[in-house]
């Protein structure tokens, strides 16, 4: 029996082996821990677990609303900037369309006082020749007048007889001018 003695108070002094009241009190206290975190504990970690999920999933989903919203508003963006570019590219076409209308009208005008102008300074021209033609005329009457005077020695005072000779005369000058132009 020794061996059974020795063996039997090496178990009840066994270090590894708890005594029974204090496996007892241990089971006890494990079950009112257990209790405890499981009642209250773990349901408060679980709504504040859910909480963050919601707060989570949340903000991603805010994230993702605010970021299609940015790219509505990219698009919305690009859509009026390219109407803008389309309308500036139309007013900058209209605009020249204009300026080239009136650049013709201008030139049209330009056009019709040049014109106006030639043919008035044409008519100056002309009433100038008709005036210098006439002064020249009465200028050659006079004169042929009194060369004929001189040539033939007496006076040719005679407004009528001398009016004939210089129309005469001048009907001959011009009759040899205009023959000679032909030639």
């Amino acid at each position: 029996m020794p061996l059974t003695a020795t063996i039997l108070a090496a178990e009840e002094n066994n270090p590894i082996l708890p005594h029974p009241y204090e496996l007892v009190i241990g089971v006890f206290s494990f079950l009112v821990v257990f209790l405890v975190v499981g009642r209250m504990l773990v349901p408060r970690l679980q709504k504040t677990l859910a909480e963050r999920t919601d707060a989570i999933e949340g903000g991603i989903k805010r994230a993702e609303e605010a970021q299609a919203e940015a790219q509505r508003a990219l698009e919305e963006y690009r859509a009026k900037l390219a109407e803008a570019r389309h309308e500036a590219a139309r007013l900058r076409e209209e605009a020249k369309a204009q300026g080239a209308q009136i650049k013709a009208e201008l030139r049209e005008e330009a056009q019709a006082e040049a014109r106006r102008i030639i043919e008035a300074a044409h008519a100056q021209i002309e009433a100038d020749r008709q005036a210098a033609f006439a002064q020249l005329r009465a200028e050659i009457g006079r004169l042929s007048t009194d060369l004929a005077g001189r040539i033939v020695g007496e006076s040719l005072q005679d407004e009528v007889r001398q009016s004939r000779i210089i129309d005469r005369f001048l009907e001959e000058l011009e009759s040899t001018t205009d023959a000679q132009a032909v030639r």
